[in-house]
């Protein structure tokens, strides 16, 4: 069999700095367009443990740690769940701490609905998410007034 190499499609590698522009995590201003950031969108990844924290805090992520993969899956679900019963009422990221059999769910919550639906609400999450994911479950709810309040910096 011949085969033409001039056909042969080559591939190169490319590492210079001028095609790796892009940055994960990273906010970059955008041309006419304001891009209002939170604290946590305003500092960059690198900054994490120094001057903001991570959104889910547990200890089964490290080597030879128990219930890894179900950790990361209950917390795609914890935040999907609240997006969908607090629907657009969470001015911030999703905050999930777990100490031992505790799940604790903290965040910044825009005052648009009267607080005894609040109340309900808070009360709701827990008893549904405890019975689900057959441990006790905490919210931790800060209110602001507007989207503006939890506003950082603007780019």
């Amino acid at each position: 069999i011949l085969i033409n190499h001039d056909v042969v499609a080559k591939r190169y590698l490319h590492v210079s700095t001028v095609l790796n522009k892009t940055q994960a995590a990273r906010y970059r201003p955008k041309p006419r367009i304001l891009q209002p950031l939170t604290y946590e969108m305003a500092n960059p990844p690198h900054h994490i443990a120094v001057r903001k924290s991570w959104n889910s805090w547990n200890t089964s992520n490290i080597k030879d740690g128990n219930r890894s993969s179900e950790t990361a899956v209950e917390d795609v679900f914890i935040r999907n769940f609240i997006k969908g019963t607090w629907h657009a009422l969470f001015g911030s990221e999703i905050i999930i701490k777990r100490q031992h059999n505790l799940i604790r769910i903290a965040g910044i919550v825009l005052r648009k609905v009267p607080p005894v639906k609040v109340y309900f609400l808070i009360g709701y999450t827990e008893y549904i998410l405890s019975c689900w994911l057959h441990c006790p479950v905490k919210m931790e709810i800060v209110t602001a007034n507007q989207k503006n309040d939890i506003i950082y910096k603007v780019i």
